[in-house]
């Protein structure tokens, strides 16, 4: 049987998705919030053989995720996972979506609380050119990686890498891996990542 193609037109969330595979260990349980279309959970399920699971808010989204035959829950984040069991997955996925949430620090205790590790994507608005575009022109910043106005933008909170580290210290939660994406690129050993990333992987786990 020929393998799947899976088509990313983002070569960003095409280098995301790889990365969560690569982290995933196969045959894993895994919990996708803000899943979309279920993309990801698709190649978690043929190439990885995990259990898959996806929540997402949107109806057309979920809609396209069951053609696809991936089991989703149409269900609002900002609502929490009390529906879902304690340790129920070995990883719960969030890519691009805690800053758009209303509390991001209750849904990753709630990611930690049903999942071992967390695979958490987020924006890097200490972006060189986020902050220059400010400076400058003095307006809210629009890049590729943030193609929004400021009266259109899904984004409730602007962090930073080194807001979300702080964030992770206050939590007192361990980080497993830190991946920043450089222009495309993973640089897990990066100078200046804060300036420079535009997105970045971080994978937590409670602190034992």
């Amino acid at each position: 049987m020929p393998k799947k193609r899976y088509c990313v037109a983002d070569p960003e969330a095409a280098l995301i998705d790889r990365l969560i595979l690569a982290h995933v260990a196969e045959g894993s349980r895994v919990l996708d919030l803000g899943c979309g279309d279920g993309r990801l959970l698709c190649r978690l399920r043929d190439e990885r053989k995990c259990s898959i699971q996806g929540i997402e808010l949107d109806h057309t989204q979920v809609l396209e995720a069951i053609r696809k035959g991936v089991p989703v829950l149409q269900a609002d984040l900002d609502e929490g996972l009390g529906e879902v069991p304690d340790a129920s997955f070995d990883y719960a996925v969030l890519s691009q979506t805690l800053q758009q949430v209303l509390k991001p620090q209750d849904l990753l205790r709630q990611m930690l609380r049903v999942a071992r590790q967390t695979l958490v994507v987020v924006p890097n608005f200490g972006h060189w050119r986020v902050r220059l575009q400010i400076l400058l022109q003095g307006r809210a910043p629009m890049t590729t990686a943030l193609p929004y106005d400021w009266y259109n933008t899904p984004n409730l909170h602007f962090l930073s890498m080194i807001d979300f580290r702080d964030l992770v210290q206050e939590m007192r939660l361990r980080v497993v891996s830190e991946i920043p994406v450089i222009r495309g690129i993973a640089a897990p050993r990066a100078w200046a990542a804060n300036l420079r990333a535009d997105s970045a992987l971080f994978v937590l786990e409670q602190a034992v």
